[in-house]
């Protein structure tokens, strides 16, 4: 299996406070695990913003490619400026946990990154646990919560049975019962 590159370039400057408090303010407004998260969601944005870059000679069929991949994300793109435009917030708004907060099935987004880790949140009838997850328009509408079977009580009724004595059996079967020896397994 070939190993992937990394999805994220860490910052330049590590120390960074503006950086920093951004960082953080992020972290807990769409609760993220890291800020590696942040940095990740970075370059995604950075992706699409050299792809529209690139794009910006070709015709206009090529980019329309572009923007409807971006549509179907939800983020609001017709032209190349709009592209060059996105901020990590677009991208954080689309994620699942913050689309299962607005849907309202979760009252804050760390209970809402919480319900999709445990497996609580379907997406067309289908468990996703990745909090990362890019909802698109099309799937928006099929978010719900997986519900619980409820554990069902099966009642077994006891039917009269003879009791067997183990000293009513022939002792010739006990012999051969105790002369066998068990199967040693090895692991």
């Amino acid at each position: 299996m070939i190993r992937k590159k990394k999805r994220y370039s860490r910052p330049k400057k590590a120390f960074e406070i503006a950086r920093i408090k951004e960082e953080n303010a992020l972290l807990k407004k769409y609760a993220l695990k890291n800020k590696l998260e942040v940095w990740k969601t970075i370059a995604k944005v950075s992706y699409f913003r050299h792809r529209a870059k690139a794009l910006a000679k070709s015709p206009l069929e090529e980019q329309q490619v572009l923007f409807n991949k971006l549509k179907a994300l939800g983020l609001k793109t017709d032209t190349i400026a709009d592209v060059l435009a996105l901020k990590i917030e677009n991208l954080l708004e689309r994620r699942l946990p913050t689309i299962v907060f607005k849907k309202g099935i979760a009252k804050t987004t760390k209970e809402a990154r919480q319900m999709v880790v445990h497996k609580r949140i379907l997406i067309n009838n289908r468990v996703n646990n990745t909090p990362s997850y890019l909802v698109s328009l099309a799937e928006e509408d099929s978010i719900a919560l997986k519900k619980k079977a409820k554990p069902v009580k099966i009642e077994v009724k006891a039917e009269a049975k003879p009791e067997t004595k183990v000293e009513q059996a022939a002792p010739a079967e006990v012999q051969e019962a105790k002369s066998e020896k068990p199967v040693e397994v090895k692991q």
